[in-house]
């Protein structure tokens, strides 16, 4: 993230981990809710 970009394949990474670190993010959520739901009921 503070590297210096010099072209647009650098961009191009950054971008993919961002978007694979958001889904990671995601899967993770459904995760953490389900159990949370399913330790409620």
């Amino acid at each position: 993230m503070g590297l210096g970009g010099n072209g647009s394949g650098e961009a191009g990474q950054a971008g993919k981990s961002g978007f694979s670190l958001i889904i990671v993010l995601f899967i993770v959520l459904i995760i953490v809710g389900v159990s949370y739901i399913g330790l409620g009921f």
